[in-house]
């Protein structure tokens, strides 16, 4: 059975995103920060929770023990946990917002990463997918003809051009692990008070996608439930 091990999973995409891995057959681990509703996901679900803090090294330190000690490794990792973090004007943006979006959107991938990298190598095929957002694609900011083009948000916007340029570094880096980028698209969550016009289902295609894929599937690519995103 294939193990995976989601962080910010007890809600929106995350959640949804485990519940269709385990009807896929996955074992999910589900990683939430709060423990009281994480126990809550992942009970309705039929998963395991592990509590997880991605921007503590400690939390993501004692969560990969966690899953060392009880289920000995993973196949997939999947980066979900995210902020979008101050609706301020760009003039009024400090220092200190950038520092708390990019703990969570970039740091915090890059220390569960690191964390769960050598439980992934216990596997056969080891894959990991980092949630990014097409609001961090130069491409899909510039055409007129898309929503990304229309929304300023320097920080997220920041944050999520990061997470796909990192991704694309691991890939380099890690010719053993499939490592891709997936952009959910303007999806009903909590972050815009449930205005997209995709549901849930439909911003987790892509995470699904990617995190089912073979041996002989992609890595280094970025992707939306359509097909490849332009970086």
């Amino acid at each position: 059975m294939t193990t995976t091990f989601i962080t910010g999973a007890n809600k929106s995409l995350g959640y949804e995103t485990a519940r269709r891995l385990i009807e896929a057959g996955h074992d999910v681990l589900l990683g939430a920060r709060d423990p009281e509703r994480g126990r809550a996901a992942a009970d309705a679900l039929g998963a395991r929770f592990v509590r997880i803090d991605v921007t503590s090294d400690a939390s993501v330190a004692a969560a990969a023990a966690d899953v060392a000690a009880r289920e000995g490794g993973i196949d997939v990792l999947i980066n979900n946990a995210g902020v979008l973090g101050t609706h301020d004007p760009a003039d009024r943006i400090t220092a200190a917002d950038a520092g708390e979006v990019f703990e969570v959107n970039v740091v915090g991938i890059v220390r569960v990463t690191h964390a769960f990298l050598p439980l992934l190598r216990t596997s056969a095929h080891p894959v990991i997918v980092n949630v990014s957002s097409g609001m961090g694609s130069f491409g899909a900011t510039h055409d007129a003809g898309r929503v990304e083009s229309r929304v300023v948000a320097p920080l997220y916007t920041a944050s999520k051009a990061a997470v796909t340029m990192l991704t694309t570094q691991y890939a380099k880096a890690w010719p053993d692990v499939k490592v891709n980028a997936a952009d959910p698209g303007y999806t009903a969550t909590d972050f815009n008070g449930h205005s997209g016009p995709q549901t849930v289902t439909e911003g987790t295609d892509a995470i699904v996608a990617l995190a089912t894929i073979g041996a002989d599937g992609p890595t280094g690519t970025f992707q939306d439930r359509h097909g490849t995103m332009p970086w």
